[in-house]
């Protein structure tokens, strides 16, 4: 790729100033796709909680790409692409369910849980003299699974999951997930988001205080805490304090329940993981939070927010995850509330020539910091220098 086709600016040598058209040019983003989303990268696209019994489906689009997960009747969860190994018609279209086979719906073929095909109409009449059934089933996607988590790649370049995550990711998600992944499903918000998937993943924690009106309106002061960057792929970990609001602030809700922190510790009250390219997950007070997103096109973004409760939770725990989850965090929570209107904000500001600046964390703009902490925005930066190698750009030199 040639940075003088793509770029109106070049990338600059200071790593905190990100040239602001990457996230509004159509042939970067159809770049994107084959390089990153189709490329070496793992993406995770459901919970097993969310298809816990064999027959349970779910499906999903990544990047264009249509996805069916499926636990099979031997119990193995599997990812096919969601199109028929006859002539690619989109098999199933119910986002979740349950099905003792899938059928196609234009000539009738049909496939097992497993993706093996088991019937077709007519086969004796006028098929392919070498046609056999066993080599038509559904085309599988190279899956792992993390806790319960299900990733998927379309590269055979992508390394092992475990090597992809690194040692502080993983600990940091299995901390969302209860330590073992056993979850059970509480519900979703899906929103799509007026934006590019970089701004939407770009979000940082020098903003919270300063853009969302209920930390001000309950007095919620931020908790300390540090971040840990992957040096290698710029997936973001964070552990930090949970920050109660202060005297008076709770008054505001007729019900201060809602932001009571129940499980855990609070100096670790909060998780987050960032990873490359686009997934979230968020262990918040007691909201246990996976956000499956995908790209939509250059200037739009979907969200699942999906949210969980783990299988050892009481009845009043689960129903305490479950008002929490539905107003705290998410599309429409009372403390993110500001953030879709925010993103597109950006996309449209990015609209301008020249950069964007990274500030707070900054301690050099030629190097990248020795620490990173909870209320800063520098953690963000060896992400986008991933992001700079992956898509082939050079830097200035100084």
């Amino acid at each position: 790729m040639s940075t003088s086709t793509v770029l109106d600016a070049p990338w600059s040598a200071k790593i905190n100033e990100i040239p602001k058209n990457v996230m509004v040019r159509e042939d970067l983003y159809e770049e994107e796709r084959k390089r990153i989303f189709l490329g070496p990268e793992w993406h995770p696209v459901a919970h097993v909680s969310e298809l816990p019994k064999p027959g349970d489906f779910k499906t999903f689009v990544m990047a264009k790409v249509p996805l069916l997960i499926a636990h099979d009747e031997a119990g193995t969860v599997r990812t096919f692409y969601n199109s028929c190994s006859h002539r690619g018609t989109q098999v199933e279209t119910a986002f979740r369910g349950k099905r003792k086979y899938f059928e196609c719906p234009y000539h009738r073929w049909i496939f097992g849980t497993d993706g093996k095909l088991k019937s077709c109409p007519k086969r004796g009449e006028g098929y392919c003299p070498d046609f056999k059934m066993e080599d038509f089933p559904l085309r599988t996607v190279r899956t792992s699974i993390f806790k319960g988590l299900i990733f998927v790649t379309f590269s055979d370049e992508t390394p092992p999951l475990e090597q992809f995550l690194e040692p502080k990711t993983a600990d940091t998600l299995a901390a969302i997930m209860g330590g073992d992944g056993r979850l059970i499903l509480i519900g979703y918000q899906k929103v799509r988001i007026q934006s590019n998937w970089k701004s939407y993943n770009d979000s940082d924690g020098y903003h919270a205080a300063l853009l969302h009106g209920a930390f001000r309106a309950l007095n919620w002061q931020g908790g300390k805490g540090t971040q840990s960057v992957s040096a290698s792929r710029g997936h973001v970990s964070a552990t930090s304090e949970i920050s109660l609001p202060a005297q008076g602030g709770q008054g505001l809700l007729q019900d201060p329940s809602l932001v009571e922190f129940k499980e855990g510790d609070l100096k670790n009250g909060s998780h987050v993981v960032k990873m490359f390219p686009l997934f979230v997950a968020v262990k918040h007070m007691d909201v246990i939070n996976l956000r499956f997103a995908t790209p939509c096109g250059v200037a739009e973004t979907e969200v699942h927010y999906a949210y969980f409760a783990h299988q050892d939770d009481s009845p009043e725990m689960l129903r305490h995850r479950t008002r929490q989850a539905s107003n705290l965090l998410g599309p429409s929570g009372f403390v993110s509330l500001e953030d879709a209107a925010v993103f597109q904000r950006i996309h449209i500001g990015n609209e301008t020539a020249g950069y964007a600046v990274f500030q707070k964390g900054v301690t050099d703009s030629y190097a990248f910091p020795n620490k990173y902490h909870q209320n800063e925005e520098s953690s963000n930066m060896p992400k986008w220098d991933y992001y700079r190698k992956v898509m082939g750009f050079e830097r200035e030199e100084r």
